[in-house]
């Protein structure tokens, strides 16, 4: 018995649309995975890096007075040091550090490829910047 009704393949599109609609959430899923990721390292190394800064106080201020101020290049290279020995640096592009008497600012830039959602734009990539700031303080 033949059949009247003709297959005309409108499923085999639905189901190829489907599929490349679930590439292309996957490939935002992991691509926005991996941003949130190395935002995360690039602030812990912020972090370390503008704690190791606050660390380098003027013991002679502190000792003559009780005032807790650091010394600035000391905090600088302090920092910078932190910054060049960290393990997790793929994403780390630039690191600037600034530091007066009072507080350590830190601000490190990172630039993540996109993996997946290359292949729908080639070459993209994004930038991303995090600041830490650390300033000295006296125990109670």
């Amino acid at each position: 018995m033949p059949s009247t009704r003709r297959e005309s393949g409108t499923i085999t599109i639905w189901i190829l649309g489907l599929c490349l609609m679930l590439f292309l959430l996957g490939g935002i899923s992991l691509d926005l995975w991996r941003a949130f990721s190395e935002r995360r390292a690039l602030a812990a190394a912020a972090d370390a890096a503008a704690i190791a800064g606050a660390s380098a106080l003027d013991e002679g201020a502190y000792r003559e007075s009780g005032i807790v101020r650091l010394v600035p290049a000391d905090a600088e290279r302090r920092a910078t040091g932190s910054l060049a020995g960290q393990l997790d640096r793929r994403a780390l592009r630039d690191g600037r550090v600034r530091a007066n008497e009072e507080l350590v600012v830190v601000e490190v830039t990172g630039n993540v490829d996109f993996s997946l959602l290359q292949l729908m734009a080639p070459g993209d990539s994004f930038d991303i910047t995090v600041r830490a700031v650390a300033r000295p303080q006296a125990s109670p």
